[in-house]
Order: C-alpha cells, then sequence, then structure tokens
C-alpha cells in the first residue's frame, strides 16, 4: 500500500547549532540563581560551563560561558576576602556587595541570554 498524495511527513528541522550551547547557559544561569539559597549549585554550574565551553567556542553564547565563570571565581575570591575580614566586621559589608553584585549579574544575563544577547560587544 502507498501513501495517498495528500498525506505529507512533517519536515524535521535540523536542531539550531546555539541551542545546546543556550541551554546549557540557562541551567548555570538557574544554578547560580539556587546558590543564594542552596549555597553549593554554582559549583555545578561552572563545572558545567568548563565541560561545555568547547561547544559555545565562536557563537554569540560564548560571552554569557566567560560572564558565568567570571561571577564565579569573583564571587568566590571576594567570598573569602569577606570570610577573612570578617573578623574586623568589615567581611559582613563585603559579603553584602558580592551577594547583590551577583544577583545583578545572574539577573543581566539570564535577560540578555533570553533575549538573544551577547554579554560584551566583543569576546
Amino acid at each position: 500500500m502507498s501513501e495517498s498524495s495528500g498525506a505529507r511527513r512533517p519536515v524535521v528541522q535540523p536542531p539550531d547549532d546555539q541551542s545546546s550551547p543556550k541551554a546549557v547557559a540557562t541551567w548555570v544561569y538557574i544554578l547560580q540563581a539556587l546558590s543564594f539559597i542552596l549555597g553549593v549549585t554554582s559549583i555545578l554550574g561552572v563545572i558545567l560551563n568548563y565541560l561545555r565551553l568547547d561547544e559555545a567556542r565562536g557563537t554569540w553564547v560564548e560571552s554569557h560561558f566567560v560572564w558565568q565563570i567570571r561571577t564565579f571565581w569573583f564571587q568566590l575570591l571576594w567570598g573569602i576576602v569577606g570570610l577573612i575580614t570578617s573578623v574586623v566586621l568589615i567581611g559582613f559589608v563585603v559579603w553584602g556587595v558580592v551577594y547583590f553584585w551577583t544577583l545583578y549579574r545572574v539577573v543581566k544575563g539570564w535577560l540578555n541570554l533570553a533575549d538573544d544577547r551577547p554579554m560584551y560587544a566583543e569576546i
């Protein structure tokens, strides 16, 4: 039996090359946001960034990976500085600044990603 001429198979479009890195960047922003509640999820996010960075190279999403990686490392660095200086109470101010700086970077990055915009003019 043959198919009738009126029945057509759906055309399958190949996946967009940037959809996978964009999905990874989305998950990393989710993990970074969850770190405000759970604390350690940003570690999983940066590991995911490093594991999938090669897939994002040369795409506009690469700037998000770089943004996320830098967010993690600067947050860690200043968190440690805050811990060391908390003995003289300055560390609590440092932690407050780091908290809001990280919140800003997660929100700004996620909004740019949702609008399909890179984080930087140049990478």
